[in-house]
């Protein structure tokens, strides 16, 4: 048995697995990819080759008693997320984790106007990716109450960090919405998320809900041209929405119609955080690709 499993480990769960074979810690990578696995193991893991799109290709997983981090995202269609079912079938009485910390999005409030949003604003998910992510929460939390195992989920807003930043779209000279039509956006620093997602194993109290933001109010057009100006890029066109609507792609522009602004007190209090990268400005200068 392994101290923790972490499910879909992409770049967040490789930098919380280091850190916690740092500490002692048996660690058991789940990834899709053989080249990824193979990265993996090279860093301390164990791993574990899994695809979860299918039910017949789901692995057998060993999680009884471990402290599980699920960072694999749902399937890219449809309104319910069948990798979640597919991980779900694979609990048992005799085969439940003793914690687990699923990272979901902010994306399930919808659409706020702008408003506050905090961990008792009513979800409102209103694109289909939004509704996988309901649809995962659904399932797990359906499992933790049946089983008994301490569920919490981490709300993320837009992830930033080394190697993480739109260069290539800013080079590419993609548009970007007048900033005065611009709605709020949020984020959150890749280096303080590992950091989030250690104390909520730790910290984090069964059934609860963390907001995961820098707190910095700020919109998706003031991002691209803060990475175009750390780059010494050309600051991307500002178009409409009417000008956008036609030119960019349906996913783009979902994120640009959903306007809200999370509020992160329940994470930096409840759970001791004090982060690293609060703004923009002192984030994009950790982005640097060796970290």
């Amino acid at each position: 048995m392994y101290d923790t499993v972490i499910i879909g480990c992409g770049d967040i769960g490789r930098r919380v697995g280091r850190e916690l074979i740092a500490a002692g810690k048996s660690v058991l990578a789940v990834a899709r990819s053989a080249e990824n696995l193979q990265k993996l193991e090279e860093q301390g893991f164990a791993t574990l080759q899994g695809d979860f799109d299918c039910q017949e290709d789901t692995p057998e997983l060993p999680l009884h008693g471990a402290q599980v981090f699920h960072f694999m995202p749902p399937q890219g269609g449809g309104k319910s997320d069948y990798r979640m079912l597919n991980f779900c079938r694979r609990l048992s009485p005799e085969n439940k984790p003793r914690k687990l910390v699923y990272i979901s999005t902010s994306g399930v409030y919808g659409d706020c106007g702008g408003a506050v949003v905090t961990e008792e604003t009513p979800i409102n998910p209103q694109t289909a990716r939004a509704q996988r992510r309901v649809s995962a929460e659904t399932q797990l939390r359906e499992q933790a109450d049946k089983l008994g195992f301490a569920l919490v989920i981490l709300r993320v807003t837009g992830i930033y960090g080394p190697g993480r930043l739109p260069v290539a779209r800013v080079m590419q000279g993609h548009p970007v919405l007048k900033l005065e039509e611009a709605c709020y956006t949020n984020r959150i620093h890749s280096l303080d998320l590992v950091r989030i997602c250690l104390a909520a194993m730790e910290k984090g109290k069964r059934g609860e809900i963390f907001n995961v933001s820098d707190g910095q109010q700020s919109t998706m057009t003031e991002y691209f041209t803060a990475v175009a100006d750390l780059h010494n890029l050309p600051r991307p066109k500002q178009i409409s929405m009417a000008e956008a609507e036609q030119v960019m792609n349906p996913l783009m522009l979902s994120y640009l119609k959903e306007s809200r602004r999370m509020d992160n007190t329940k994470m930096k209090e409840q759970l001791g955080i004090t982060l690293f990268y609060p703004t923009l400005a002192k984030g994009l200068k950790a982005c640097g690709e060796d970290q």
